[in-house]
């Protein structure tokens, strides 16, 4: 087949202090590439996010030996979605592939991921079956997805991560969000067209650490509630009424009771406190929620740029 008539499948992995790792997934996914390189070329855009170890230094060398690869480095660290987010914008392929670069999520499926593709499908996710961390992060994994799945107005895939194929026509629909805090795995979810899971078995990690603490977590799993649901501010709203009502109905029984049956009730000094600290409790955790989407409101209209590009290599203009 001629070069020309070749699709180009564009590979993104995001990169923070990966330095033990980067080299082993180039190695993994090369073979894979140059197998299905009859009929797909190929590029690996690395996004580094300012990356404090050997990890751009190993990129510039991955880059002067292989064309294929390109680099993207930031001015700081943006945070995970924003770098996945900057590699769809850069990205130049017919479709592209999301991979993390621990070699958790297996090279190995991407021709799957191509032939599903290929069969219609323009979004192919992986599905987690199993992954090997301990059982209290599993434990808030699953909780977290039953979580977003009662409270999200759409409907998003369980277990499925950012491990995906995106089709080049979501990916003209993603340069079309600005979002200043993106929840990718959510927002393609959303859009529609023909999508389909893969189920696979996660591996562990076997080089460097997790860049995600259980805070980043917390703060991932935030976004994708709020991104996708209003229903924590009509919780607000809805037990707010209650209360109100709740109030207004004993009001007037005490005043029933006072006046009416001349009953003399002692005054009760645990359940006003209760009562009080009650609805401190309740008001302090709606104006939270509240905030919340506040914050995000301030955050986008401020129209700050979703990253800052510090450098490039290899990096090749995109037919928008």
């Amino acid at each position: 087949m001629d070069k020309k008539d070749k699709k180009l499948i564009s590979i993104i992995v995001p990169v923070f202090n990966e330095e033990e790792n980067i080299k082993p997934l180039y190695d993994a996914v090369k073979p894979i590439m140059d197998r299905l390189s009859e009929r797909y070329d190929y590029e690996i855009i690395f996004t580094d996010n300012h990356s404090t170890d050997q990890s751009y230094q190993q990129l510039q060398v991955l880059a002067e030996s292989d064309n294929n690869v390109r680099v993207i480095r930031f001015s700081r660290n943006f945070g995970y979605q924003r770098s996945i987010y900057t590699g769809y914008m850069y990205a130049r392929g017919d479709a592209a592939i999301q991979l993390d670069c621990d070699l958790q999520d297996s090279p190995n499926l991407i021709p799957e991921f191509v032939r599903l593709w290929e069969s219609g499908y323009q979004v192919v996710y992986g599905v987690r079956r199993s992954r090997k961390e301990m059982w209290w992060i599993n434990t808030l994994r699953k909780m977290f997805y039953f979580l977003i799945d009662l409270l999200s107005e759409d409907k998003l895939p369980r277990y499925a991560g950012d491990f995906r194929l995106v089709d080049q026509r979501v990916i003209k629909e993603l340069r079309n969000i600005i979002d200043q805090q993106p929840y990718l795995r959510g927002a393609v979810a959303t859009m529609g067209f023909n999508q389909v899971g893969l189920p696979y078995d996660r591996d562990a990690r076997v080089r460097g650490e997790s860049k995600f603490s259980m805070a980043e977590l917390v703060k991932l799993a935030i976004d994708g509630i709020l991104n996708h649901s209003i229903v924590p501010l009509r919780i607000a709203s809805y037990t707010g009424i209650t209360i109100s009502i709740a109030t207004f109905l004993g009001s007037i029984g005490y005043i029933v009771g006072k006046f009416v049956l001349g009953k003399n009730w002692p005054a009760g000094f645990a359940t006003t406190t209760v009562l009080i600290l009650t609805s401190l409790s309740l008001n302090a955790l709606f104006l939270g929620i509240i905030g919340e989407y506040l914050g995000r409101i301030y955050q986008q209209v401020k129209k700050r740029p979703i990253t800052i590009i510090e450098k490039t290599l290899n990096l090749q203009p995109i037919n928008r």
